[in-house]
């Protein structure tokens, strides 16, 4: 493969998985918008640098996931201490999406650690199994299940009775 080709199918690959990445990332800052945007290009740097290596790598999209999610938790480890202010949303929603659930919802991610909003993205928004889930995490499958039952009883906790209104269709 040339190095023009490489490079080529490095922007594609990415042009195509920087929304998903976003909106994990997203997720993950529990809607801290421009830092979900650093994570994301940090992330896709970190990609580019091995693109080699990733290029043929079976599953560059989880591959991707992966190095996103570490991003996040590395920048939580180094800025742990630090208050983050909130002064602005997304700048639109999805149409026919319910902005005072995404609210709702994206204050309660806020309100769990790190580690279980990372487990809660991974296994409930990018529907990983537990296995996958702890790979990517570099912890056990039962960690990862306890993390689940945890941040999920947080989640309830959280949300309250307006839990079985947010599940209905």
């Amino acid at each position: 493969m040339s190095q023009g080709s490489g490079v080529e199918d490095y922007a594609e690959f990415a042009a195509a998985r920087a929304g998903h990445l976003y909106r994990s990332a997203c997720l993950l800052t529990a809607g801290d918008t421009h830092l979900a945007e650093d994570l994301v290009q940090e992330a896709l740097g970190r990609i580019y640098v091995r693109w080699g290596r990733v290029s043929r790598v079976g599953n560059p999209a989880g591959y991707a996931q992966t190095v996103l999610t570490r991003t996040f938790l590395a920048h939580r480890r180094r800025f742990s201490s630090r208050e983050r202010a909130r002064d602005s949303l997304p700048e639109r929603a999805d149409a026919g999406s319910d902005p005072s659930l995404r609210l709702t919802l994206l204050d309660a991610l806020a309100r769990l650690p790190a580690k279980d909003r990372a487990v809660v993205v991974l296994r409930y928004w990018e529907d990983r199994s537990i296995h996958e889930t702890a790979d990517v995490l570099n912890v056990s499958s039962a960690a990862v299940r306890t993390r689940c039952v945890r941040a999920l009883a947080r989640l309830r906790e959280l949300l309250g009775e307006d839990l079985a209104e947010y599940a209905r269709p």
